[in-house]
């Protein structure tokens, strides 16, 4: 149950592009509902795209990478969209969506990893692994707080900013290298301050019900 002594949210760049996309996503995700494709399988397929520009990354293919990693991007919106349509609630299909995200994150940060090994880049390394820290304390702070019963969707730097990043900094990076480093270092430092913004968010909302749970003993 949300707590109700925090305040609304503001809306992610997520947010605004699930709005911004809706016209098209739907009438796709009706098409998809009644031919039967299962939500799952979608997500599923959004994890192997990510895999496969992993693997590209690696073997210093950049362009192709990235045009893997637009190729997956709706996806992440399809699946959602088949799922809303299917009666009933469907936590696991949330859970495995959640769970799969992180393992998409962590196979392209870790081909960044390979990448900067094999350029003998130790700062792409570096920042690649700060990255990935960052990116999965983004998701766990927020899941943390939900499983407190509060609402954590905020910050710089949620999954579609980092997309954005991502995307941007292997399709510059075929062709001017510096900037795969530059957008690691917007990823690296972004994902930490995102983080912090979280926790400082839970913080004040746990003082808050602290607060109001002070004067309602009164």
């Amino acid at each position: 149950m949300t707590i109700e002594t925090q305040p609304t949210s503001p809306v992610t760049l997520s947010d605004r592009m699930r709005k911004l996309t809706a016209g098209v996503v739907k009438p796709i995700a009706e098409l998809l509902h009644n031919l039967g494709v299962n939500p799952d399988f979608i997500t599923l397929l959004g994890l192997i795209l990510a895999a496969i520009a992993a693997y590209f990354i690696t073997d210093d293919q950049l362009l192709i990478a990235a045009v893997l990693l637009l190729l997956s991007l709706p996806l992440d919106a399809l699946d959602g969209a088949v799922a809303r349509m299917l009666p009933g609630p469907r936590p696991f299909g949330a859970f495995l969506d959640s769970t799969l995200d992180r393992y998409a994150d962590g196979a392209l940060f870790a081909a960044l990893v390979v990448y900067g090994v094999r350029k003998d880049d130790d700062l792409i390394v570096t920042l690649a692994l700060f990255a990935l820290i960052g990116a999965y304390l983004v998701s766990y702070t927020r899941a943390r707080a939900e499983g407190l019963g509060f609402e954590c969707k905020i910050g710089l730097f949620s999954r579609m900013e980092r997309t954005v990043v991502l995307l941007t900094l292997l399709a510059v990076g075929e062709f001017w290298g510096d900037a795969v480093t530059i957008g690691l270092i917007i990823l690296a430092f972004g994902t930490q301050f995102t983080a912090l913004q979280r926790f400082w968010h839970v913080w004040n909302l746990c003082q808050a019900q602290k607060v109001e749970q002070q004067e309602e003993s009164h």
